[in-house]
Order: structure tokens, then sequence, then C-alpha cells
């Protein structure tokens, strides 16, 4: 059994531009991909992942092509740019940071405190 997660705010576009990262993707292999590596903890809505695409594409962090699905459907494929790489090991490197601060605070005991 599983338990989804909440996201933060701020996380989703972290999520995306690591899950492009991979390799070219679809929009809702985006949203699978993202699923697939939490373990089901992490699932995005589309009402959330579409905007979420269209935000990135627009800042140049993303681009797209249309191709062919697995299904033989029309479909829209992403993959990271330059500028989406850079920000990516940028917004990495501080989440990193963020966990591993809030991470010793709920560590902390009253014996550290002194």
């Amino acid at each position: 059994m599983t338990h989804q997660a909440e996201l933060l705010p701020g996380s989703l576009d972290l999520l995306i531009l690591k899950a492009v990262s991979l390799g070219r993707l679809h929009g809702y292999g985006v949203l699978l991909r993202i699923e697939q590596i939490s373990g089901g903890a992490l699932q995005i809505q589309q009402g959330a992942l579409y905007p979420g695409l269209y935000r990135l594409e627009h800042q140049g962090l993303i681009e797209s092509e249309w191709g062919t699905s697995e299904n033989n459907r029309r479909a829209k494929y992403y993959r990271l740019t330059p500028a989406g790489r850079k920000r990516l090991g940028e917004a990495t490197a501080s989440w990193n940071r963020l966990a591993e601060a809030i991470a010793r605070v709920l560590a902390a005991t009253p014996q550290e405190l002194g």
C-alpha cells in the first residue's frame, strides 16, 4: 500500500524537469514516469501537469515537437533545453539543501540543544 504525498509549492516544475531529463516524453508519459519513480507516492493530476508543461516551455526550459505515441496517436513530446538542464541542476541543489535542513530540525533532540 502506498501513501500519496502532497506536493510542496514549486516542486512540480522540478519533478517535470527531472522526468523530462531522463528521456523524451509526451505529457502523459511525464505523469507516469513521476508516478513510477516515486513508487506511486507522487501522482500528478493532469490539470496541474499540462499548465506546468506549458509554463516550462514558455520559459524556454523544455521544448516540444509532435510525434506518434505508443498507441499511434498524435502526441506532443517534450525534451529539456540547455537552460532547462541548468535550472534542473540549480533547483535540485536548492531542494537538497532544504531537505537536509528540514531533516536536521526533525532529528534534533533536547540533549543536542543543551
